[in-house]
This record gives structure tokens, C-alpha cells and sequence, in this order.
């Protein structure tokens, strides 16, 4: 399974989202692979605890290669895949890591219509059971690849209004890419992410989605200080705090998207 967790707008933790789901699945004794599209690396230094400074040990090197591919015949896109997959320290776990070169590359890759390279790759590598790809917060050509990649689609929203209003364009964003280019993907659910029960606005915004007819995921995701001491330590919180009321939450979540 493929899932791409993406939303066009930054701070909603998509990254949290993707690595801890990631995380329990591999103690579900799952193999999995996180593919790190953002060039922040925020996935990768969340479960590698640092960024990889060689651009020929990320996927940076996958997406050179493969604008480098077209003279001498067709390459294998997903041995160069293979070749910058990394273990992380937790069991199960891969990454495919991220760096900052990613940045400079997508004119070209634009240019050149590479857009389906990533699904190619991934289509054809064995032996995991679930990859997570994590996107950057804005629509461009890596988040377009993981759309187009992937099968399932989640969405976070963080329960404010703009989030609200941003959250119909996407779902448009979505349909379209499924429309032109990857007639598989489905979104699969709405993630709502930083839900204060007590507050009313979240629960108000919350409920009208769900009467609009839109796939609000039932597990919710708490605030909390937590999140960001897991990502110090460099933890997902299914190995830094298991027994913690957001960990609960989380495993609630790949329980529901696995149920």
C-alpha cells in the first residue's frame, strides 16, 4: 500500500503524521518506507536524528539520475531507488531520505515531464508492505509525484477556518490529479490533527465537515507538547512515550486505516 499524506498548507503535521504511523506500522511488524519529498527533511531527521548531507545518499540522486537517463536507453529507476533507501535505528523502519538539492532540480524535472518516474520506481520495489510518502506544503512537481504515486491519500487539518477553506481546494487538487494522471487514488480520509474537544470552534468546523459528506476519519489527534520532544529525540512516539494518551490516539488511527 502507498499512502502520500498532503496538504498545501504548512504547519498541519504532516510530517508527524506520516513518520508515527509509519513508525507503528513497522512495530505491526510491517516493513515499511518512508519517502522523504519535502526539502526541509523533516522526516528524515525524525527518524535518522540528523539530515543526510550527501545529495547522492537522497533521493536528490534518484531524480538526477533519472534526467540523465534518456541517451544510452531506458535505466532501472528502481535499483537507483533502492540504492538511497537507509535503515533507521527503529526495526522495519526505511527512509528515503530528502536534501535541500531536491530544490534546484525541479525546472528541469518539470521540463522534462518526469512526473511519473516515482510512481515507476515504487510500483516495482519489493518487499515492503507499506510506504508513507510525506510531501512538501505546497503544490509542485515532488508533491505531484507523490500524489501520482501513491493509492491512498490523507489529508491533515489542524480545525481552523482558513484550514477549512483550504481544505475544499485540495480536495479539488486531488480529483484533479486523479482525473488526469492517477486514476487509483483515493483520499482515503481527513486527519484531524491538534483537536481540542473542549474548545467549540474544532468540534464546530469538525462537524460541519462531516455533514458536507467529506471522509473525516473518526480516530482525532490531540495537542500536545509531546510531539515536539519525540521530534527532538529524534522518537517516534510509539518508541518514546508507548503508553502516552497521543500515542493512543495514533494507534487508533492505523488501526482505523487498516480495520
Amino acid at each position: 500500500m502507498r499512502r502520500v499524506i498532503f496538504n498545501q498548507k504548512g504547519g498541519v503535521g504532516k510530517s508527524t503524521i506520516t513518520c508515527n504511523l509509519a513508525a507503528i506500522s513497522a512495530i505491526d511488524d510491517k516493513k515499511t518506507l518512508v519517502v522523504d519529498l519535502d526539502v526541509q527533511g523533516n522526516s528524515t531527521h525524525y527518524l535518522l536524528g540528523k539530515k543526510i548531507t550527501d545529495p547522492d545518499q537522497t533521493l536528490a540522486y534518484f531524480f538526477k539520475e533519472v534526467l540523465n537517463m534518456n541517451l544510452f536507453g531506458k535505466g532501472d529507476d528502481t535499483a537507483l531507488l533502492e540504492g538511497v533507501i537507509h535503515s533507521t535505528p527503529f526495526p522495519n523502519l526505511y527512509v528515503l531520505p530528502s536534501h535541500p538539492e531536491l530544490e534546484p532540480l525541479q525546472s528541469r524535472l518539470d521540463a522534462r515531464y518526469k512526473i511519473y518516474k516515482l510512481r515507476e520506481a515504487l510500483s516495482n520495489l519489493q518487499g515492503f508492505d507499506h510506504i508513507y510518502i510525506d510531501t512538501p506544503p505546497v503544490l509542485n512537481f515532488y508533491s505531484r509525484s507523490g500524489l501520482i504515486a501513491a493509492e491512498q491519500c490523507l489529508i491533515p487539518f489542524d480545525c481552523d477556518a482558513f484550514s477549512q477553506e483550504a481544505l475544499y481546494n485540495l480536495l479539488a487538487t486531488v480529483a484533479e490529479i486523479k482525473a488526469d494522471h492517477n486514476p487509483e487514488l483515493r483520499v482515503e480520509g481527513i486527519v484531524v490533527n491538534q483537536f481540542q474537544s473542549r474548545a467549540n470552534l474544532p468540534a464546530s468546523l469538525v462537524q460541519q465537515l462531516v455533514e458536507q459528506g467529506h471522509p473525516v476519519l473518526n480516530s482525532k489527534l490531540s495537542i500536545s507538547v509531546k510531539v515536539r520532544e519525540s521530534h527532538t529525540a529524534s522518537k517516534p512516539l510509539i518508541h518514546y512515550l508507548p503508553d502516552h494518551k497521543l500515542t493512543e490516539e495514533f494507534i487508533a488511527l492505523h488501526q482505523e486505516l487498516h480495520s
